[in-house]
């Protein structure tokens, strides 16, 4: 993506700023330095072509090849209604819009949109292979919430993908999952559109029901690595704040993101 394609991506929607990089470190620390200004306006986006720092969760790095991926990152003010008890909805937020984008995106290999899930807190799965990242951060005035920020990393082209020996999961491409090329600036305009209409409803029953449907290993068993513990039971579905509930030995348990790694009981052994 060019100037020039983010330029018309951008086209009618209703940003208070918006800048584009050809190279970054992050475009979280971007916006995270305009949250440092004082209260946004309304919705702010810094977008790159490439990113040589990005963050993925528990300071892992996240690196966006040039031409190849998409990253970006949003300031967001916090919703009417929104709670500070609430910031764990932030990541599927940015998760839930899109697997909208993806479900809504024909291509070869899934003529009728590509089935997408979400992997708690902050992975979007294609065919069990993650090809988006969201990194959720809070920004505070004092102990007042001021800012949200989202940062989204998607791999769009195959190339993207990095190699199986620097991957702890199996990872794939919006190109390889719809089997044909995909314009990073359309998916940035689409995803954006999709944040957009569910940011107001952050606060609603509603957003977390949809994030719940599309929860990967929903009735599954599964592996949660804690630090220091670890812990197996039946994924059961999301708490009111965004918190995991699983069903451990009978006894349901709520779990908040942090440093946690969650994987399907079946493939534990291998990834």
């Amino acid at each position: 993506m060019n100037q020039a394609e983010f330029t018309r991506a951008l086209a009618g929607l209703p940003l208070a700023k918006a800048e584009f990089f050809e190279t970054i470190g992050s475009t979280n620390d971007v916006v995270a330095a305009w949250a440092a200004e004082g209260p946004a306006a309304g919705l702010c986006l810094a977008a790159a072509d490439e990113q040589t720092q990005g963050r993925g969760r528990d300071g892992r790095s996240w690196h966006t090849p040039a031409g190849s991926a998409l990253a970006f990152s949003l300031l967001l003010p916090p919703p009417a209604g929104f709670e500070a008890s609430q910031l764990g909805r932030v990541s599927g937020l940015g998760a839930l819009a899109v697997c909208e984008v993806l479900e809504g995106l024909p291509g070869v290999h899934a003529p009728g949109g590509i089935p997408a899930e979400i992997k708690w807190p902050n992975d979007v799965l294609a065919g069990g292979r993650k090809l988006c990242g969201v990194l959720p951060e809070a920004h505070w005035a004092g102990s007042r919430l001021q800012a949200l920020i989202l940062g989204i990393g998607i791999n769009v082209a195959a190339q993207s993908v990095p190699e199986a020996s620097r991957l702890q999961f199996p990872a794939t491409s919006v190109e390889a999952a719809a089997g044909r090329p995909v314009a990073a600036a359309d998916l940035l305009r689409a995803v954006l559109e999709r944040l957009l209409t569910w940011l107001p409803q952050l606060p609603d029953a509603e957003f977390l029901q949809a994030w719940e449907r599309r929860l990967a290993y929903r009735g599954q068993a599964v592996h949660l690595h804690t630090e220091p513990d670890a812990v197996m039971g039946l994924l059961v579905g999301l708490a009111a704040d965004g918190s995991l509930r699983l069903s451990v030995d009978g006894e349901e348990r709520s779990y908040p993101a942090g440093q946690v790694q969650l994987r399907p009981l079946v493939d534990s052994a291998d990834k």
